[in-house]
């Protein structure tokens, strides 16, 4: 397994982290597998979506403010971060993806994003390589 660290700058941020996984998969020299991503924190999450438009990622940070409000008078968690738990739980906290040829199978505009809901921070994501 190998770990990186990811530097968000917002309280919501997606930050497109396949480079890194890609260099993860390198390394291995693994030519067939599968490759786990994994983020080890409750109010952060993974995802794989579109990373050739910009607006994408906006829309989704605009989508998930709108479906889970930072501020809600009946959450009930006394950190005062509910809306990022709740945000992290909908995204997830870890990703498979094929490995064929030594390279990560992603469709042809299909990016990995690390998602940040209580930053900004200093996270850490675990990458984990299984060879078939």
């Amino acid at each position: 397994m190998e770990t990186f660290e990811v530097r968000t700058g917002r309280r919501s941020d997606l930050r497109d982290i396949t480079g890194q996984v890609n260099a993860v998969v390198q390394n291995s020299n693994v030519p067939s597998g599968v490759a786990t991503v994994y983020v080890p924190h409750t109010t952060a999450g993974i995802t794989i979506n579109e990373n050739a438009d910009p607006s994408v990622v906006a829309d989704i940070q605009a989508s998930l403010d709108k479906l889970v409000p930072w501020n809600e008078s009946f959450y009930q968690h006394g950190e005062g971060n509910s809306a990022a738990h709740i945000k992290g739980s909908l995204m997830g906290s870890s990703v498979q993806i094929p490995i064929e040829d030594g390279r990560l199978v992603l469709g042809t505009w299909q990016g990995i994003y690390f998602c940040e809901f209580d930053g900004p921070r200093t996270r850490r994501v675990h990458v984990q390589i299984v060879s078939s």
